[in-house]
């Protein structure tokens, strides 16, 4: 077929890419991509410059390897067109897709997919536009419908997660927990030592290590985080009859034995936010994604009864009230001296100590006053609030 682009030949890029779970879904691949595009650059009579893929990328954000290259190239002024199978293969945020359309402008290149309706003219970029947020919309519309299936899901008592929890294991539909004796035992264990015999979760960690167990993703040494997040997780801290009321709906209530005692699962317990972010290391830029995580309150999580562990709930509640004792002091931006954040108290006035410095003609000397809101703030640690007033006190370190 003879070209239809009356300027002669001019270079293209040819831009693919896949998720994972769209290539499952929908059946695309990168190799279906870029032979439908060669096609069209062929019939165009576009000179192909560079074959550029993101295989395994979200069409989210910007921020992918293959899409660098794609700013490069158009950058150094080598193409007069990118083109892609579909428009969301740039991007799935239309607001994105409009910036690289201006991006690329300025440097005389432009965006082009094979499902375009309009043109350049203000009704064609018009048509385009309207398509994308429709597109956009629909996205919107089937992740609400997966939430609310999830959604409904926990409501009717069902566990939904990638893996079973630390002691327990799945039942023979995947959707509630039945006893681990083997993990359960480790738990149990875990619970007498922070509640009964008042050890830190340091002490913990070594002891499993010097025991030979294998944390829960099979390495010899235990992180101390995940221990203080077991302690703290309601799976292990039983619950009577009358609190899975305010836990759980009538129609998971009714399965419940009025005599009996069950843990909670937690659904939604954490808000989690996910970003892609680059960073530049030796072998130039490269991607990660960067999680934030916050806890919801309760009245915004569903409640799901699993088996009662079997553990005493005073060893529960002294476990928690040690950790409560345990928590990390500030060390002061990781400064030499730590000894602070309410780890000293002054002999006279009983409240905490603050750190200053005492410049000499030689070196500084540490010294220590009692916190004195009134005073100038410390410059390192914030006062507690129970810390009204000081004697003023001072200390000097040795």
């Amino acid at each position: 077929m003879p070209s239809t682009n009356s300027h002669g030949p001019k270079r293209a890029i040819l831009y693919a890419r896949v998720s994972t779970d769209e290539q499952a879904r929908s059946g695309y691949s990168l190799a279906q991509q870029l032979e439908a595009l060669r096609g069209y650059a062929a019939r165009e009579g576009y000179k192909v410059l560079e074959e550029v893929s993101d295989p395994g990328k979200s069409g989210a954000a910007l921020e992918r390897p293959g899409m660098d290259r794609v700013r490069d190239l158009v950058a150094a002024g080598h193409a007069s067109v990118v083109l892609a199978q579909d428009r969301d293969r740039f991007s799935r945020e239309p607001a994105y897709l409009y910036l690289l359309r201006e991006e690329f402008a300025v440097h005389g290149t432009m965006i082009k997919s094979l499902n375009d309706r309009g043109d350049d003219s203000p009704e064609g970029q018009l048509t385009d536009g309207i398509l994308d947020q429709l597109a956009k919309f629909e996205r919107a519309k089937t992740a609400e419908r997966s939430r609310r299936g999830k959604k409904q899901k926990a409501q009717l008592g069902k566990i939904l997660s990638s893996r079973p929890a630390y002691g327990f294991d799945w039942n023979d539909d995947r959707d509630g927990y039945v006893f681990n004796p083997g993990q359960m035992a480790v738990i149990r264990r875990m619970f007498y030592m922070v509640g009964v015999e008042g050890r830190s979760p340091c002490a913990v960690q070594k002891q499993l290590g010097e025991d030979g167990v294998p944390s829960p993703t099979g390495k010899a040494q235990w992180d101390i985080q995940s221990i203080r997040k077991l302690l703290r997780r309601d799976l292990y801290r039983p619950h009577a009859y009358s609190e899975m009321r305010e836990v759980v709906g009538p129609d998971v209530l009714i399965r419940l034995e009025p005599g009996g005692r069950h843990g909670v699962y937690w659904f939604g317990e954490h808000a989690e936010t996910r970003k892609r972010v680059s960073e530049s290391g030796d072998c130039g830029r490269g991607y990660r994604y960067r999680y934030t995580s916050r806890v919801r309150p309760v009245a915004d999580r569903i409640g799901v009864p699993v088996p009662d562990s079997g553990i005493p709930r005073e060893w529960v509640v002294a476990a928690r009230a040690n950790l409560e004792e345990n928590r990390r002091p500030a060390n002061a931006g990781r400064r030499f001296w730590d000894l602070s954040a309410g780890i000293l108290r002054c002999s006279e006035c009983r409240r905490a100590m603050s750190p200053r410095t005492a410049p000499t003609s030689t070196t500084p000397a540490p010294w220590g006053r009692a916190r004195d809101t009134a005073a100038a703030p410390p410059r390192s640690f914030t006062p507690r609030p129970s810390s009204k007033t000081g004697c003023g006190a001072r200390y000097r370190l040795s």
